[in-house]
C-alpha cells in the first residue's frame, strides 16, 4: 500500500509536495494511518485534533494518543476543544453535523494562521461509497452521487483510492496503535447502518462491486463536468452584469425545458435550494423575492434581479461644515467655485451656499419624501420620479439621496431640486462632485 499511496501523491498532489500541509487526525485507524504512509514519504505536515468531549474519558485518551504521535513524527499539533452537545443544542442540529460546522471552519483557521497549504482527511473509497448511498436514499440530484471529490481547493483527501480493509491491513502489518470509537458500531446512525448491514449485503452480489461502483463515480463526474460546462455557458447568455446586479429575462428563463431542472442548475449557485420557489417568482407581482442565505433574487417587471446581500448598521452619513470629501457610502468632493457653467454631467451639482444648513446627510430614500425638481413647478414624489425614470427596483434601492436641514438637495446623479440651485444673489457657490 505504500508504494502505491506514494506513486498517487505523486501523481494527483504534486503541488503539496514541497509544501507543509495539516492532517485532520481523529486517533481513528483510518487518519493514524495517513499520518504514518505521510511520514513514511518524507512529506511535510502538522497534525489537527478536534477533542468534541462527546465520550468522556475515552475522548481524552484520543487526545493523548495524539500527543504521542505529534512527538513519534516531530510535528507540529494543533487542538482545541468543543462544547459539541451544546452547539447542537443551540442551533438545532445533529450531534454529527455540529461536529462539522465546528471543524471545518477551525483548520481553515489555522491553515490562514500558519500557512499551510491545505488540509488533508483520511476519507476512504467506503466513506464514498457510503456517502453516495446516503444521499441516494434522502433523494439528491446528480452532483450529490458523484461522491467527494479527491481535492478542492482548501482539502485533498488522499486515501480515496483505498478501501477500508487495505486501510485496516496496513495498520496491522505495521503494529500502528489507534484508537477505536464505539459509536461507530451504533446502528441507530444512518452511515453505521449502511456500513454494518447494507454495504456487506451488496458485496455479495457482485465480486466486483466495489469496483463497478468506482467506476459509476467516475462516469457521474463526466457527466457532471459536462453539465457545468454547458450551465456555464447557458448563463453567459442569460445573465447580463450591471453594477454588481445579474438581470434575467423572465421570458427566456419561461422558454427553457424542463424547467424546473434549468432554475436548479441555473441558481444553485448563489445558495437556491428550491426551484419551486424561483419558479413562482416567475409569475409574481414585481417586488416579490426570495433569500438565499448570501443572495436576493428579486422579481422586477419582465427581468429576475440577483443581487448578493448586503447588511449596512448605518441609515445616515453626514457630511459637517468644512469636509471636502467623504469616500462612504457614496465617494462625493465639495469644492467652491466661481463658475456654475452648464456641463451637461449628472453627477456634478452646482448649489448655493448659503441655501444649505449643516451637517448634509447622505441616505435612502424613504416613504413620503419628496423634492421640487430643478427646472419645474411644484412638487414632486420622488417615488413618482423613479417610476417616471423606469429605475428598476434595485436600482431605487440602492440611489443615495443629499438632504440638508430634512429637505432634498439632490438626488445624487440624476436630478437636482429648484431651493437651492445657483442665483443671481449667490455669493459663494460649492460644487459637488460625484467621483
Amino acid at each position: 500500500m505504500l508504494a502505491e499511496f506514494k506513486k498517487h501523491f505523486q501523481d494527483n498532489f504534486e503541488d503539496l509536495k514541497k509544501d507543509t500541509f495539516l492532517l485532520a487526525i481523529s486517533g481513528g485507524i483510518d487518519s493514524v494511518v495517513l499520518a504514518h504512509l505521510l511520514f513514511k514519504c518524507n512529506y511535510k505536515f502538522a497534525l489537527a485534533h478536534c477533542n468534541f468531549k462527546l465520550r468522556g474519558e475515552e475522548s481524552e485518551k484520543d487526545e493523548l494518543l495524539i500527543h504521542d504521535l505529534s512527538e513519534h513524527y516531530n510535528c507540529k499539533l494543533h487542538v482545541t476543544t468543543f462544547n459539541t452537545v451544546s452547539y447542537a443544542e443551540k442551533y438545532k442540529v445533529s450531534i454529527q453535523m455540529a461536529a462539522r460546522e465546528l471543524r471545518y471552519p477551525w483548520f481553515n483557521e489555522i491553515v490562514n494562521d500558519f500557512g499551510y497549504k491545505m488540509v488533508l482527511t483520511a476519507h476512504h473509497a467506503d466513506d464514498n461509497l457510503e456517502t453516495f448511498l446516503i444521499n441516494l436514499s434522502r433523494g439528491t440530484g446528480i452532483e450529490g452521487l458523484t461522491g467527494m471529490p479527491q481535492k478542492t481547493a482548501t482539502l485533498a483527501r488522499p486515501l480515496l483510492i483505498f478501501s477500508r480493509a487495505q486501510i485496516a491491513a496496513y495498520a496491522e502489518a505495521q503494529n500502528l496503535i489507534w484508537r477505536e470509537d464505539a459509536s461507530n458500531a451504533d446502528t441507530k446512525y444512518l452511515r453505521n447502518k449502511i456500513r454494518h448491514e447494507l454495504l456487506p449485503t451488496l458485496k455479495t452480489l457482485h465480486p466486483t462491486f466495489e469496483m463497478n461502483f468506482e467506476q459509476t463515480i467516475k462516469n457521474l463526474q463526466g457527466t457532471v463536468a459536462l453539465l457545468k460546462n454547458y450551465i456555464d455557458e447557458l448563463k453567459e447568455n442569460l445573465f447580463q452584469e450591471k453594477k454588481g446586479v445579474l438581470y434575467i429575462s423572465i421570458q427566456k428563463l419561461k422558454q427553457l425545458e424542463p424547467l424546473d431542472a434549468y432554475l436548479y442548475e441555473l441558481f444553485k449557485a448563489y445558495g437556491f435550494t428550491s426551484f419551486v420557489d424561483i419558479r413562482n417568482l416567475l409569475n409574481a407581482l414585481s417586488g416579490k423575492a426570495v433569500f438565499s442565505k448570501t443572495h436576493r433574487l428579486l422579481k422586477d417587471r419582465e427581468y429576475l434581479l440577483l443581487q448578493e446581500i448586503q447588511i449596512s448598521d448605518e441609515q445616515e452619513y453626514f457630511l459637517e461644515e468644512g469636509i471636502t470629501e467623504i469616500n462612504h457610502p457614496i465617494k462625493l468632493k465639495v469644492t467652491t467655485t466661481e463658475n456654475n457653467a452648464f456641463s451637461g454631467d449628472s453627477n456634478i451639482l452646482f448649489v448655493d451656499k448659503k441655501t444649505l444648513k449643516y451637517p448634509l446627510v447622505v441616505r435612502k430614500r424613504q416613504e413620503g419624501d419628496y423634492f421640487y425638481p430643478l427646472g419645474m413647478k411644484g412638487k414632486k414624489k420622488v417615488s413618482k420620479f423613479f417610476k417616471d425614470e423606469k429605475m428598476d427596483m434595485i436600482a431605487k434601492e440602492n440611489q443615495w439621496l443629499l438632504f440638508s436641514d430634512n429637505k432634498l438637495v439632490w438626488i445624487i446623479g440624476k436630478r437636482a431640486d429648484e431651493r437651492f440651485k445657483v442665483s443671481d444673489t449667490t455669493t459663494t457657490i460649492l460644487k459637488i462632485t460625484v467621483h
